[in-house]
């Protein structure tokens, strides 16, 4: 069961790089209008790459040597597929609905344009959503207690540290317009929160 979890979460992560790559190459021929990249915001993304990826790996490598290995049943391993399917599909959507106006960083292209449209038109970060998932999947996923709950831990203060100055930053950029947009959506999950 470890070896059909561990193969489910390497192929959500190739599926993921393979989704992430067009959108990578699109943004670095665009122009920069307004950039609030930070150590610390760089920090945090070397920080969810090692979580989200590296911490996996090392777990499968046998570099733990079985420390916090937790059982791993059937359940955990179908809700994690479940999990990941999801992730990937609100991932994807958020990037198609985004288009030109996306960026790693905390960045306004030239041109941007407030995207209310798509998933957008229900909560203001899907994508942190998506990564959210990817966090869970990950727990269910990975049967060690570290290598497992490192991810989720990750982006979790990826987004306690970004959303408030994201939003400050489209709020900057687009005035009136950003805060109805937000007067009419949730941050995360819709009619929630």
């Amino acid at each position: 069961m470890i070896r059909i979890s561990f193969i489910l979460w390497a192929l959500m992560l190739v599926t993921w790089c393979a989704m992430r790559y067009p959108a990578m190459r699109r943004a670095r021929r665009q122009k920069t209008q307004v950039d609030r990249r930070s150590t610390l915001d760089i920090s945090l993304l070397a920080f969810c790459t090692f979580a989200l990826v590296v911490m996996p790996i090392a777990w499968r490598l046998d570099v733990f040597d079985g420390i916090a290995d937790r059982g791993q049943g059937i359940v955990q391993v179908l809700l994690g597929a479940i999990t990941g399917i999801a992730f990937l599909w609100l991932f994807r959507r958020s990037h198609k609905d985004l288009g030109k106006n996306w960026s790693v960083t905390l960045e306004v292209r030239e041109g941007h344009q407030l995207v209310t449209q798509g998933v957008y038109a229900h909560v203001r970060h899907p994508m942190y959503a998506s990564f959210l998932l990817w966090g869970l999947m990950q727990a269910l996923l990975i049967p060690n207690w570290i290598a497992g709950l490192v991810g989720l831990c990750a982006v979790v203060a990826l987004y306690a540290v970004r959303q408030s100055r994201e939003e400050a930053m489209m709020r900057e950029s687009f005035g009136a317009e950003y805060d109805a947009y937000c007067a009419r959506t949730k941050r995360l999950v819709p009619g929630i929160f």
